[in-house]
C-alpha cells in the first residue's frame, strides 16, 4: 500500500470522493474525526459503505480506525463494524505490542461472531502518538500475526510531550520527532511488516509534500498517510518504482540468478554485492504491488 487517505466515517459524500482518489487504501475513521454523539451513525455508515462496497472488482482497501483502547469506545466500534468485514483495523494510541496482541485476540472473536474467515482482518498501528511507546517499540516485533503495518504521530505525541512545535522553520521534523520516525521504520523493518511514513497536514503544499514522501521512500519506507484526495497522486507516484529502477534492480537479480554461489557481481563497471540483492528484491516487490500484479 503506498498511500492511506483518512476519510471520515460519517460523511457519505467524503467517503465517496475518497473511493475515487487512487489511493491504494481507505482509512474510514471513527476516532478523532467523529464528534462523540456521531459515534454510533459513524459506525453504521462505515459497516453499510464497506459491506456495498467490497463486492467491487477494483477498490482499494478498507480500514476502519477505531478508538483506543483506553476508551470505553473500541469494543463498540469493533462491534458495529466487523459484520461488514473490512480489510483491517487502525489501531491508535497502542502503548506496546500487548494492545496489538489484545486488539488481535478481540479480533478472534469478532470474526468467529461474524462468520469470517479466522485471521483475515489485518492490523496498522499508528505507534508513537504516546511517550511510553516510544520507549517500547521493540515489544512490536512478534505481537501478533496479524500486524500487516506501523506507522506514526507526531500531532497526538507533541501534546502529550507539550511540544511548541514538530518542524524547523525550514520544515524539518525537530528531534524528538525524527527519533519517533527513525524508531517506527527499523521496527517496521524488524517486525517484517510494511513501514508507513507519517501525514503531512498542509495538504496545500504539494511541493512539500513531493520531497517529504520522496525522502521518506529513500529511507525506506514504503508508503505515506494522506489527509486529502489531492495528495493521493503524490504520493502513489513517489511509493512507485521508476522503470530505471525496475530494470536496474532486475539486472541485479538476473545476474545473482546466473551466478547463485556469487558473494559479488558485476554490472556495468560496478560491484554488487547481497545487500545490493535484497533492495533489488525490494523494488521488484513494490513495483508489483504498484502495478496490482
Amino acid at each position: 500500500m503506498r498511500s492511506l487517505l483518512f476519510v471520515p466515517g460519517d460523511s457519505d459524500r467524503k467517503i465517496a470522493k475518497a473511493m475515487s482518489s487512487g489511493a491504494d487504501a481507505l482509512i474510514l475513521d471513527l476516532e478523532d474525526s467523529v464528534a462523540l454523539d456521531r459515534k454510533e451513525e459513524a459506525r453504521a455508515m462505515t459497516r453499510d459503505f464497506i459491506a456495498s462496497a467490497k463486492g467491487q472488482e477494483k477498490r482499494p482497501r478498507l480500514y476502519v480506525r477505531i478508538n483506543a483502547l483506553t476508551t470505553d469506545l473500541w469494543s463498540a466500534d469493533l462491534e458495529g463494524v466487523m459484520s461488514a468485514g473490512p480489510d483491517g483495523i487502525i489501531l491508535p494510541k497502542p502503548r506496546s505490542g500487548e494492545d496489538v496482541h489484545r486488539l488481535s485476540l478481540a479480533l478472534d472473536h469478532a470474526e468467529e461472531r461474524a462468520g469470517l474467515k479466522q485471521g483475515s482482518t489485518r492490523i496498522v498501528a499508528i505507534a508513537t502518538e504516546v511517550p511510553i511507546c516510544v520507549l517500547n517499540m521493540a515489544s512490536f516485533v512478534g505481537s501478533s500475526g496479524r500486524l500487516e503495518g506501523l506507522t506514526w504521530g507526531a500531532e497526538d505525541l507533541s501534546a502529550e510531550v507539550g511540544s511548541t512545535a514538530t518542524r524547523e522553520p525550514n520544515g524539518s521534523l525537530t528531534s524528538p520527532y525524527r527519533l519517533a520516525r527513525d524508531l517506527c521504520l527499523f521496527t517496521a523493518v524488524s517486525a517484517g511488516v510494511q513501514p508507513i511514513d507519517t501525514v503531512f497536514i498542509d495538504f496545500r503544499d504539494q511541493d512539500g509534500l513531493r520531497a517529504e514522501a520522496a525522502a521518506a521512500a529513500r529511507d525506506g519506507f514504503t508508503g505515506k498517510l494522506a489527509i486529502h484526495p489531492d495528495q493521493v497522486p503524490i504520493i502513489n507516484a513517489a511509493f512507485t518504482p521508476s522503470q530505471r529502477e525496475i530494470d536496474h534492480a532486475r539486472d541485479i537479480v538476473a545476474m545473482f540468478s546466473a551466478s547463485p554461489g556469487a558473494g559479488v557481481i558485476s554490472l556495468n563497471g560496478r560491484m554488487y554485492d547481497r545487500p545490493h540483492l535484497t533492495r533489488a528484491e525490494r523494488v521488484l516487490a513494490r513495483a508489483g504491488l504498484a502495478s496490482g500484479e
